[in-house]
């Protein structure tokens, strides 16, 4: 667990109801953590459902509102559609939405199935366009707010040996584009948020040999690790007052890899 001592603070993140997709672990964690410790009031979907209750039990103590966390497999939209009902039951209107949960599995060119295909899609691309459209309603209604989608550089460098999930990160740069037509009427705000090699306990895990971290290294203009709160903070200014004239923008956080 990480500190938000000696970095900004928003005030108008406090007592603001926010849902993370996919907050369970890695990146979208170190975004429940974060919002958290700005006081907002934090609600949480995800399948882990042992690493979620830890992460409650690690961040309450420390923060004005304990985070909530629902089980919930955003593959299956009439669920994501559900969840987001019992959310705004218990919080109220949301004025944040971070559509952070994504799988980055490797597959080769040659052996994606159309079923393989679709199923990538809707692991990393569909449940994004669902959620925003089930909170927009009451978010609209209640004078607007942020969502942040979460994309990823691999569509830019371009990556390699994962290229359904390359193509549903690419996606979410266009959908951000045009969420943020659609909803800019009502006020509500829509960007992207593309990640570099970000040093979670999956990407350490499964991904990250030597060998790689070497080229890594080579390719960034800063040579040091990426962590998940960094990140996280990144996704803290978008959600917050101070960002309330950025809509349909994509940021890179990668330390100069692109």
């Amino acid at each position: 667990m990480t500190s938000s001592e000696g970095f900004a603070r928003y005030p108008s993140l406090r007592d603001a109801a926010v849902l993370i997709t996919g907050g369970g672990s890695g990146i979208g964690a170190a975004m429940v953590e974060q919002f958290a410790l700005q006081g907002a009031r934090v609600a949480f979907l995800d399948v882990a459902d042992e690493a979620s209750g830890k992460l409650v039990g690690d961040v309450t103590s420390r923060c004005p509102h304990a985070p909530i966390f629902l089980h919930c497999n955003l593959v299956d939209v009439a669920a994501l559609k559900t969840a987001v009902a019992d959310v705004e039951a218990r919080l109220g209107a949301l004025r944040v939405l971070v559509n952070n949960a994504a799988s980055d599995d490797r597959h080769k060119f040659a052996d994606v199935t159309p079923e393989y295909f679709d199923e990538r899609m809707a692991v990393n691309l569909r449940h994004q366009f669902f959620a925003t459209q089930a909170v927009a309603p009451r978010m609209a209604a209640a004078g607007g707010g942020s969502v942040i989608n979460m994309s990823s550089i691999a569509w830019m460098i371009p990556s390699t040996g994962l290229p359904a999930y390359v193509t549903a990160k690419a996606g979410i740069v266009g959908l951000t584009r045009t969420l943020a037509r659609e909803l800019g009427g009502a006020n509500i705000r829509v960007n992207c948020v593309a990640p570099g090699a970000i040093m979670t306990e999956r990407q350490r895990r499964l991904w990250m040999t030597p060998a790689y971290l070497a080229e890594i290294m080579q390719r960034q203009s800063l040579k040091r690790e990426l962590m998940p709160e960094e990140v996280a903070r990144l996704v803290l200014f978008l959600a917050s007052d101070d960002s309330a004239g950025i809509t349909g923008q994509s940021y890179v956080i990668d330390a100069g890899w692109v």
